[in-house]
């Protein structure tokens, strides 16, 4: 299935221009957000993250205007989202959660096509964009087309809900939490699903998660929030990790940032070494994470590996030294669509 058959619409840029809300408890109260600004290049996703309290859901939802800020604006492709009809507003914005919230009493194709129905689409179209996005997200149309949200587990519930999502092709999606419901290994997957997805599709993404690890993975861009709801630091993964802004930042994304970073770069970010000769020594794809190759290089106690390239062929020698001094190095380019 090509991208073009299944979406046709790219991501739309996203601004927060000092944007407050305020409650009745004050401005630091749970959920408060103050002079919150950044910018969110079309296609990128942005993770908002930090701490329960500090106003990164009520961030989301001011988007999609479920909350209306007290100050500031919202710039979507550069048009102040509060000067839109709410409801055409969130036709054209996705919006997945945590809890998902699928209609239990409609069939999985009929919860997919929700906004499609609304939208006034033909039935012929709402079969076709539904199957179209059962199959994008793994689930076998004719398998799982006519069953119930009961009858699916919380990791398939949770792809119909990226579906339903997609269904109208909106330029932005909104993500509160949307992997937080489910086992770590389903969690993991889901994750990898996502990103070979966006890669797909590069819808400009704003994704909640007080996850740090989580955030590094996902996110081209990341926003970490304090109490009061402040941004303390926005930029890519890798400058979060390299350079914390503040002595709170440094504590948040935790001691082993080093080894974080590590997880931002591949084996093929890696200039190889001339070949060594070794029995039973490990052997590299150019997608292994350095974090991952340093793991096992640490547990065979053995100074390096062999770098393979796509076909499996040697290339080179990777050494321990050589993935302790990428740490050294300019930071990993992330490219929006990664």
């Amino acid at each position: 299935m090509t991208t073009q058959s299944v979406s046709a619409t790219r991501g739309a840029s996203l601004e927060f221009r000092a944007v407050s809300k305020h409650y009745d408890a004050g401005e630091r109260g749970p959920g408060a957000v103050n002079d919150l600004s950044f910018e969110v290049p079309a296609g990128a996703v942005c993770v908002l993250v930090g701490p329960s309290g500090c106003g990164k859901t009520t961030s989301l939802k001011m988007v999609n205007r479920l909350i209306e800020p007290t100050a500031g604006r919202i710039l979507l492709d550069g048009v102040d989202v509060t000067s839109e009809d709410v409801t055409a507003l969130r036709r054209r914005i996705g919006y997945v959660i945590q809890q998902v919230g699928l209609f239990p009493h409609q069939t999985i194709g009929d919860n997919v096509a929700v906004v499609p129905d609304l939208m006034g689409w033909d039935k012929e179209r709402r079969r076709a964009r539904t199957d179209e996005l059962l199959s994008l997200v793994g689930l076998n149309p004719d398998r799982y087309r006519n069953r119930y949200p009961y009858q699916l587990s919380g990791g398939e519930r949770q792809r119909v809900g990226v579906a339903r999502a997609l269904a109208a092709d909106p330029p932005l999606m909104l993500m509160d939490e949307p992997f937080a419901a489910v086992d770590p290994i389903v969690r993991e997957r889901l994750q990898d699903e996502f990103l070979r997805l966006q890669r797909e599709l590069a819808k400009t993404i704003l994704f909640v998660t007080h996850d740090i690890d989580e955030a590094i993975k996902m996110g081209d861009l990341i926003a970490v929030m304090e109490e009061g709801g402040r941004l303390a630091q926005f930029g890519s993964p890798d400058e979060v990790l390299a350079q914390p802004a503040s002595e709170f930042v440094a504590r948040f994304v935790g001691l082993d940032r080093g080894l974080k970073r590590l997880s931002l770069r591949t084996i093929a970010d890696l200039v190889p070494e001339d070949m060594q000769a070794g029995d039973g020594v490990p052997t590299f794809r150019p997608e292994t994470k350095l974090r991952d190759a340093l793991s096992i290089l640490l547990a065979a106690d053995t100074r390096g590996g062999v770098a393979l390239d796509d076909a499996g062929r040697p290339v080179g020698f990777v050494t321990v030294d050589a993935i302790a001094s990428a740490l050294k190095g300019a930071p990993p380019e992330r490219t929006t669509g990664k």
